[in-house]
């Protein structure tokens, strides 16, 4: 009993006010997963030294994190639909803290493996049930605008993310930048701890009954809309992940740049994202998601079609060969949020297991992205972008069908003459 009473009085809190500093947090959250990503791609070739690994061993580093990050996605949302949201978020921080030090200490590749599996398996909490916060508290245009905020934050990280562990690899080394992440995390935990609200009150929960959650899991799963929208978005962060994964190889051999040069790519690729979350903000309330979506993969598909063409008919020189970056980043922000609360909105009832199942696409397809198709793609500028635009085609289609398959829903609804008020517009 003596627990209810500060969960009820904090989600009070959270549904009359959410200001900077609750999105400030959200914010934080869903960056730590970037920053486990962006800040170590400097140092590989130091960990292949220091750890008598070969690059194709270091690089599955990444896959030992984004695998078991993908797959614990299915979970964090309904862990959090039972617990709360505020409990999910802070066991999360205290493990991607430890397995920080994990890799921080490891003496060998496999200790490191063991490190960011830990990393990978906690990480993912935040961007979960962040987003699942955010619409918890606010709806329509507010929690667009929210989202679209939180977007902005997010955009630094992929940016400050290599910058940062280029600049610690120099002064002290690899083992600096998992100190660093264990830092950041244990930050996050003691500034949730003392003020991030509890969202989710104990009447709204859901017990993790196995035959319950098996059923929710399948409505989710089997509701067409959301499954073509959670694809649509995966296949967007793919398109720009051939360039966030493939870093090290566009950097440092493609372009012959060092390791402290990681900001030749990101810089313009954050610039683009922070443009387009602004734009979001702006245009929340006044332009349908669904105009936002097709805006944003117009200017995607113009700018993959010149990138592809710099990487055919270019040489690889800067600064024109990240030039087409910005805008593709720029178009992929207008579609983030929108699609986000489309799919969060197709299970009203479940909303931290859909933003689970809905990242798990996301994570597991970067996942894949990473273990089995950048070895097919960083070899050449040329593959990379032309990987670029064939994502993001399939990305286009998906949203198409899944617009299609809402009308239609949508259509069945008006037809019954069921007159509901929730309102298929989200």
């Amino acid at each position: 009993m003596s627990l209810q009473y500060p969960e009820t009085r904090a989600q009070v809190s959270a549904t009359t006010s959410t200001g900077p500093r609750f999105t400030i947090l959200v914010g934080g959250l869903v960056m730590l997963g970037q920053f486990a990503i962006g800040t170590y791609l400097p140092a590989f070739g130091s960990l292949s030294t220091s750890l008598s690994a070969s690059p194709a061993q270091v690089q599955q580093s990444l896959t030992a994190y984004m695998l078991p990050f993908g797959l614990m996605m299915l979970w964090h949302g309904a862990i959090s639909d039972a617990i709360g949201r505020r409990r999910s978020v802070l066991a999360g921080l205290a493990l991607f803290a430890l397995g920080s030090l994990v890799c921080a200490a490891a003496s060998q590749i496999e200790t490191l493996y063991a490190g960011r599996i830990m990393q990978g398996l906690s990480a993912g909490v935040g961007a979960v049930v962040g987003r699942a916060m955010v619409r918890d508290v606010a709806s329509g245009a507010t929690a667009q605008r929210q989202l679209a905020l939180v977007g902005m934050l997010f955009a630094l990280a992929p940016a400050l993310a290599p910058v940062c562990g280029g600049w610690l690899l120099a002064w002290a080394g690899w083992r600096s930048i998992f100190f660093f992440l264990a830092l950041l995390s244990a930050g996050l935990l003691g500034a949730c701890w003392l003020w991030l609200p509890e969202t989710l009150p104990p009447p709204e929960r859901h017990v993790l009954h196995p035959i319950r959650l098996a059923q929710a899991y399948g409505n989710v799963l089997s509701h067409r809309s959301f499954v073509l929208l959670a694809l649509a978005n995966a296949s967007v962060n793919m398109a720009i992940y051939v360039y966030v994964l493939g870093a090290p190889s566009f950097v440092t051999q493609h372009l012959g740049l060092n390791a402290q040069s990681f900001a030749w790519l990101f810089v313009p690729i954050v610039a683009g994202l922070l443009l387009g979350s602004l734009a979001l903000f702006r245009l929340a309330g006044r332009v349908s998601p669904w105009k936002t979506i097709a805006g944003g993969h117009i200017f995607m598909f113009a700018a993959a079609l010149v990138n592809l063409s710099l990487g055919v008919f270019h040489a690889p020189a800067l600064p024109w060969i990240v030039t087409a970056l910005p805008c593709f980043a720029f178009g992929m922000m207008l579609t983030q949020p929108s699609l986000q609360l489309l799919a969060l909105d197709c299970a009203p009832a479940r909303r931290g297991l859909a933003a689970s199942c809905y990242l798990t696409f996301q994570q597991v397809g970067n996942g894949l992205l990473s273990a089995l198709v950048m070895p097919l793609l960083a070899v050449s500028l040329t593959r990379m972008a032309l990987g670029m635009l064939s994502i993001q085609c399939l990305g286009a289609l998906l949203a198409y069908l899944a617009l299609r398959s809402m009308d239609r829903s949508q259509s069945m609804n008006g037809a019954g003459g069921s007159g509901g008020g929730r309102g298929g517009r989200g």
